[in-house]
C-alpha cells in the first residue's frame, strides 16, 4: 500500500488569533477557521480563483502592499490583519467605486435583499456613494425566455464567465475591451440564445448581484389563480422539495415535501401534483425504448433527453448526433401532456379551462416549454417558476414556512416512486431506468436496487449491468464539459457504452440554474443524499410498480411506445445551425 505523505501545518495569527492550517491554504480559508469573513464578490468557492475585485484585501505584517485573501497561501509565522484602517478604507473605497458604476435602483432589482454588493454595503454602512455616477443607463436584455441580463447591474467580477467556460465548457460569456470599459458580454454582443448558450443559469446562479437572472413568471401565475376562472394546477421536481427550506434557515438538503406541499395549497393551487409521476411514466417509455433498441439494433448508445440544456448542446454542437437521444419528453412535458389531454377528463373540467404551472429547479425548462416541437397542440406546461421564484410568492403572502404543518400531494398524479425521486440526482436517471429495464428484460426481480456504481459527483461515471442474454455498459456525466468527453467517443463511432445519461448541471437537477442563490458543490452533495433517502423510505422503488402508471396505460395508452403513448409522450429534434460560421 502506498505511504500517504503528511502536509505540512503552517501557524500564523489572523487578528492576533493563533490558526493552524494545512500548507496551501489560502488566507481566506484560514481567516473562516477562526470565524473571520473576509469581504469578497468575485471570489466563489467552487470556482477557480480570479483575484478581480481585491475587496478581500489583508494587511500582512512586515510587508507593504495589501494582499488579496482569495489567492494569497499562508506561510509559518505569518501574521495577519483583516480590520485595519487601510485594509478597510481600501474596502469601502472598492465598494464606492462599484456602486458609482452600478444601476443602484434596489428596490426594482430581482435580486433585492439577496444581493451579495447590497449586503456588503450594509456590513460597511454604506449608504450612498460619493462618488459622480457613470452607470451607462442600458436596457435589459430581455431575447429568450430564459434568462435576463441587466448590463448596468454588472461588477465584472467574472463568476459568470467561469461557471460558463469551466463547468460547461461552453464560454458563451467573456470580457471585452479594456480597462474601465470593460464588460461582460457575449461573442459580438449576440443574445444568448443566438450564441452556444443552452440557458442552463448556471451564470445566474452564481452571479452575485441582478445581472443575470431568470425571467419571473410569478406574476402570471398569481393572475391565473386570483382570476378564479381557470383550474390552476402545478407540479412540483424532485430537486426542489431538497432546497427550498434553503431560503427559510433549514440546514442545507433538508427534506420540506409536506410543508411545500401546503403553501402551494395556501397560494391557491386547485391541486398539486409531483412531477415524480412523470418521472415513472418517463422510465416506462424511455426504458423501453432503450430495450427496443438493444433487441431491434437501434441506435446505440442511446442517451436521456430529460435536460433541456443538454438537448439544447446537442442541437447545436452534436446536431449529427441527434438519433442518439430518446425521443422520450422529459418528465415535466410528460406530466404536462397527461394533464392537458388525460386529466381533464378524469377531473371533470373542460381542457381549456386547465392551467398547469411546473416548479423547477432549472432555468431550460422556461425555453423547453416554447420549443416548437412541445407546443404543436398547444402549450402542455403554460408556466415554468424556478425554485427561486416559489420562494419569492411564499414570501410574498407572508407564509411562516418552517410553521407549516405537512400535506401530500393530491391524487392521481401525486402518485411517485423512490425510482421517481432520484431523478433530481446525477445518476438517477440512469438507475430509476436500470430497476425498470432489468425486471422487464429478465423477467426476474431486482433484489439489489441500489447501483452504487453511478451515484456520487465524479464527473463521469459507469457499470455494467447483465441482462440475461447480454451485458449492457452505461455511463453518466454531469455538466457538458464531462458530457463532451463521451461525445467525442459517441462521434468516432467508438463509444463502449449502450446507455448514457446526461445532466447539464452540477451535480443533476439538485444543483439547476434556478435553485436558491448560494448553491454550491457541498450543498449539492447534502440534497444528493437527501434525494436517495427520499427514494430509500418509499414503499414503492420502481417506475413500473406504481400502480397509477399502470392504470394510465390500461385506460389511455396501452403500452409503453404505442401509437397513443409516442403521440402524446414522444418529441423530435432539429440541429441548430452553428452561431458563428468563419
Amino acid at each position: 500500500m502506498p505511504e500517504t505523505k503528511e502536509v505540512p501545518m503552517v501557524h500564523l495569527t489572523i487578528n492576533h488569533i493563533p490558526v493552524t492550517v494545512p500548507k496551501g491554504t489560502k488566507i481566506l480559508q484560514a481567516a473562516q477557521q477562526a470565524h473571520i469573513d473576509i469581504p469578497h464578490l468575485c471570489f466563489h468557492e467552487d470556482q477557480r480563483i480570479k483575484a478581480h475585485c481585491r475587496l478581500c484585501s489583508v494587511e500582512v505584517i512586515g510587508r507593504r502592499r495589501l494582499y488579496a485573501a482569495c489567492s494569497t497561501e499562508v506561510w509559518e509565522g505569518m501574521e495577519v490583519h483583516t480590520d485595519t484602517p487601510i485594509v478597510r478604507s481600501t474596502q469601502v473605497a472598492i465598494l464606492q467605486l462599484m456602486l458609482a458604476n452600478h444601476n443602484r435602483d434596489c428596490l426594482s432589482c430581482p435580486r433585492n435583499q439577496n444581493c451579495d454588493l447590497q449586503r456588503l454595503c450594509s456590513r460597511f454602512n454604506i449608504l450612498r456613494s460619493p462618488l459622480p455616477s457613470i452607470v451607462k443607463q442600458e436596457p435589459r436584455i430581455m431575447t429568450n425566455p430564459s434568462i435576463i441580463r441587466d448590463p448596468s447591474k454588472c461588477i465584472r467580477c467574472g463568476r459568470c464567465i467561469r461557471a460558463c467556460k469551466d463547468v460547461q465548457g461552453i464560454a458563451a460569456l467573456t470580457y471585452a475591451h479594456r480597462s474601465s470599459d470593460i464588460v461582460v458580454t457575449t461573442a459580438y454582443n449576440k443574445p444568448m440564445e443566438a450564441t452556444d448558450c443552452v440557458l442552463c443559469g448556471q451564470c445566474s446562479a452564481v452571479c452575485p448581484t441582478g445581472a443575470i437572472v431568470e425571467r419571473d413568471a410569478t406574476a402570471k401565475v398569481l393572475w391565473a389563480i386570483q382570476s378564479g376562472k381557470k383550474h390552476v394546477i402545478c407540479q412540483v421536481a424532485p430537486a426542489v422539495r431538497v432546497a427550498l427550506g434553503d431560503a427559510f434557515g433549514l440546514p442545507p438538503g433538508a427534506i420540506a415535501t409536506g410543508q411545500m406541499v401546503t403553501a402551494l395549497k395556501m397560494l391557491g393551487f386547485t391541486k398539486v401534483f409531483d412531477t415524480n409521476f412523470g418521472a415513472d411514466l418517463t422510465i416506462m417509455e424511455e426504458g423501453m425504448e432503450f430495450l427496443d433498441r438493444v433487441q431491434h439494433g437501434g441506435v446505440l448508445p442511446m442517451m436521456t433527453s430529460c435536460c433541456p440544456a443538454w438537448v439544447t448542446y446537442m442541437e447545436k454542437e452534436h446536431g449529427g448526433q441527434l438519433a442518439h437521444l430518446s425521443s422520450a419528453k422529459s418528465p415535466m412535458m410528460m406530466f404536462g401532456a397527461v394533464a392537458k389531454h388525460i386529466y381533464p377528463q378524469l377531473a371533470g373540467v373542460a381542457p381549456e379551462d386547465v392551467v398547469t404551472v411546473a416548479i423547477m429547479p432549472c432555468t431550460a425548462k422556461k425555453a423547453e416549454i416554447e420549443r416548437a416541437q412541445m407546443t404543436k397542440d398547444g402549450h402542455d406546461v403554460d408556466y415554468v417558476l424556478t425554485t427561486r421564484e416559489l420562494i419569492k410568492l411564499i414570501k410574498s403572502v407572508g407564509l411562516t414556512f418552517n410553521d407549516l404543518p405537512e400535506s401530500d400531494f393530491d391524487s392521481p398524479l401525486g402518485e411517485a416512486t423512490g425510482a421517481g425521486a432520484i431523478f433530481g440526482a446525477t445518476g438517477g436517471v440512469m438507475e430509476a431506468a436500470l430497476r425498470t429495464v432489468y425486471e422487464k428484460a429478465t423477467g426476474k426481480t431486482l433484489e439489489k436496487i441500489d447501483f452504487e456504481d453511478i451515484r456520487g459527483m465524479e464527473g463521469i461515471k459507469e457499470a455494467t449491468v447483465d441482462l440475461g442474454d447480454r451485458q449492457v455498459r452505461v455511463a453518466v456525466a454531469h455538466t457538458l464539459r464531462n458530457a463532451e468527453t463521451l461525445m467525442k467517443d459517441v462521434e468516432k463511432g467508438t463509444s463502449p457504452y449502450d446507455f448514457i445519461e446526461v445532466m447539464a448541471c452540477p451535480g443533476g437537477c439538485v444543483g439547476g440554474g434556478g435553485q436558491p442563490i448560494g448553491t454550491t458543490r457541498a450543498i449539492t452533495r447534502e440534497r444528493i443524499r437527501a434525494i436517495y433517502d427520499i427514494d430509500k423510505h418509499l414503499p414503492r422503488r420502481k417506475s413500473h410498480e406504481n400502480p397509477v402508471i399502470k392504470k394510465l396505460y390500461a385506460d389511455h395508452l396501452g403500452a409503453p411506445l404505442s401509437e397513443a403513448a409516442h403521440h402524446l409522450l414522444h418529441t423530435t429534434y432539429d440541429a441548430v445551425k452553428p452561431a458563428y460560421e468563419f
